[in-house]
Protein backbone atom coordinates (compact mmCIF):
# COMPACT_ATOMS: atom_id res chain seq x y z
CA UNK A 1 0.00 0.00 0.00
CA UNK A 2 1.38 3.54 -0.66
CA UNK A 3 -0.22 6.95 -0.41
CA UNK A 4 1.42 9.54 -2.22
CA UNK A 5 0.80 13.39 -1.27
CA UNK A 6 0.94 16.21 -3.13
CA UNK A 7 -0.31 20.01 -3.67
CA UNK A 8 1.97 21.81 -0.66
CA UNK A 9 3.73 24.80 -1.53
CA UNK A 10 4.50 28.32 -0.83
CA UNK A 11 1.57 30.95 -0.23
CA UNK A 12 0.55 34.07 1.33
CA UNK A 13 -1.75 34.51 4.23
CA UNK A 14 -5.11 34.10 3.34
CA UNK A 15 -4.66 32.15 0.32
CA UNK A 16 -5.58 28.68 -0.32
CA UNK A 17 -3.97 25.14 -1.42
CA UNK A 18 -5.62 21.55 -1.85
CA UNK A 19 -3.65 18.66 -1.10
CA UNK A 20 -4.01 15.73 -2.64
CA UNK A 21 -3.29 11.95 -1.40
CA UNK A 22 -3.36 9.19 -4.24
CA UNK A 23 -3.40 5.39 -2.62
CA UNK A 24 -2.51 2.42 -4.91
CA UNK A 25 -2.50 -1.33 -3.81
CA UNK A 26 -5.45 -1.63 -2.33
CA UNK A 27 -9.46 -0.72 -2.25
CA UNK A 28 -9.21 2.95 -0.94
CA UNK A 29 -12.94 3.02 -0.88
CA UNK A 30 -13.11 0.63 2.23
CA UNK A 31 -10.68 2.63 4.55
CA UNK A 32 -10.84 6.07 6.61
CA UNK A 33 -8.73 8.10 5.77
CA UNK A 34 -6.99 11.46 7.63
CA UNK A 35 -4.95 14.39 7.03
CA UNK A 36 -2.60 15.31 9.64
CA UNK A 37 0.97 17.63 9.96
CA UNK A 38 3.73 18.13 11.55
CA UNK A 39 5.37 21.70 12.23
CA UNK A 40 9.03 22.27 13.49
CA UNK A 41 9.36 20.82 16.91
CA UNK A 42 6.05 19.79 17.41
CA UNK A 43 4.27 16.71 17.42
CA UNK A 44 1.72 15.48 14.62
CA UNK A 45 -1.81 16.51 15.09
CA UNK A 46 -4.71 15.56 13.05
CA UNK A 47 -6.37 18.05 11.15
CA UNK A 48 -8.93 16.39 9.72
CA UNK A 49 -10.86 12.48 8.81
CA UNK A 50 -13.01 10.65 6.46
CA UNK A 51 -14.68 7.77 6.48
CA UNK A 52 -14.61 5.25 4.11
CA UNK A 53 -18.10 5.84 2.48
CA UNK A 54 -17.49 9.81 2.80
CA UNK A 55 -20.56 10.40 4.55
CA UNK A 56 -18.66 11.82 7.79
CA UNK A 57 -15.75 14.27 8.25
CA UNK A 58 -13.99 15.18 11.15
CA UNK A 59 -12.18 18.20 11.59
CA UNK A 60 -10.25 20.40 14.58
CA UNK A 61 -11.08 23.68 15.80
CA UNK A 62 -8.41 25.05 14.27
CA UNK A 63 -9.62 23.47 11.13
CA UNK A 64 -13.22 24.08 11.17
CA UNK A 65 -14.42 26.56 8.62
CA UNK A 66 -11.58 27.38 6.59
CA UNK A 67 -10.10 22.97 5.79
CA UNK A 68 -12.37 20.63 3.85
CA UNK A 69 -11.83 17.31 3.38
CA UNK A 70 -13.27 15.16 0.37
CA UNK A 71 -12.21 11.73 -1.45
CA UNK A 72 -13.01 10.17 -4.59
CA UNK A 73 -13.26 6.51 -3.99
CA UNK A 74 -13.45 5.80 -7.93
CA UNK A 75 -9.99 7.77 -7.92
CA UNK A 76 -8.40 5.99 -4.86
CA UNK A 77 -7.72 10.31 -3.35
CA UNK A 78 -8.41 12.08 -0.62
CA UNK A 79 -8.15 16.01 -0.84
CA UNK A 80 -7.87 18.18 1.70
CA UNK A 81 -8.92 21.96 0.63
CA UNK A 82 -7.29 24.70 2.64
CA UNK A 83 -8.62 28.22 2.67
CA UNK A 84 -7.55 31.42 4.25
CA UNK A 85 -5.00 30.04 5.51
CA UNK A 86 -2.45 31.87 8.19
CA UNK A 87 1.17 31.20 9.12
CA UNK A 88 0.71 28.83 11.64
CA UNK A 89 -0.92 26.22 9.22
CA UNK A 90 2.53 26.13 8.21
CA UNK A 91 3.66 22.65 8.61
CA UNK A 92 4.39 19.22 6.80
CA UNK A 93 0.83 17.17 6.06
CA UNK A 94 0.47 13.85 6.21
CA UNK A 95 -2.29 11.53 4.73
CA UNK A 96 -2.96 8.84 6.11
CA UNK A 97 -5.21 5.70 5.83
CA UNK A 98 -6.55 2.94 7.95
CA UNK A 99 -5.92 -0.57 8.45
CA UNK A 100 -9.24 -2.10 8.71
CA UNK A 101 -11.80 -1.88 7.02
CA UNK A 102 -15.18 -0.13 7.49
CA UNK A 103 -14.08 1.69 10.76
CA UNK A 104 -14.31 5.17 11.55
CA UNK A 105 -11.93 7.87 11.35
CA UNK A 106 -10.02 8.96 14.63
CA UNK A 107 -7.43 12.03 15.50
CA UNK A 108 -4.94 9.61 17.09
CA UNK A 109 -1.54 8.56 15.17
CA UNK A 110 -1.73 5.50 15.95
CA UNK A 111 -4.96 4.26 14.66
CA UNK A 112 -3.39 4.84 11.21
CA UNK A 113 -1.49 2.19 9.36
CA UNK A 114 -0.67 3.51 6.63
CA UNK A 115 1.07 6.69 5.58
CA UNK A 116 2.02 9.03 2.86
CA UNK A 117 5.39 11.09 2.76
CA UNK A 118 4.34 14.20 3.39
CA UNK A 119 3.77 17.91 1.43
CA UNK A 120 5.33 20.98 2.69
CA UNK A 121 2.76 23.66 2.92
CA UNK A 122 4.75 26.98 3.82
CA UNK A 123 2.08 30.38 4.34
CA UNK A 124 3.45 33.55 4.35
CA UNK A 125 2.58 37.05 6.74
Amino acid sequence: VQLQASGGGLVQAGGSLRLSCAVSGRAFSLYAAGWFRQAPGLEREFVAGIVWSGGSTYYTDRAQGRFSISRDNAENTTYLQMNSLKPEDTAVYYCAAKGRQFSGTSSSTGDYEYWGQGTLVTVSS
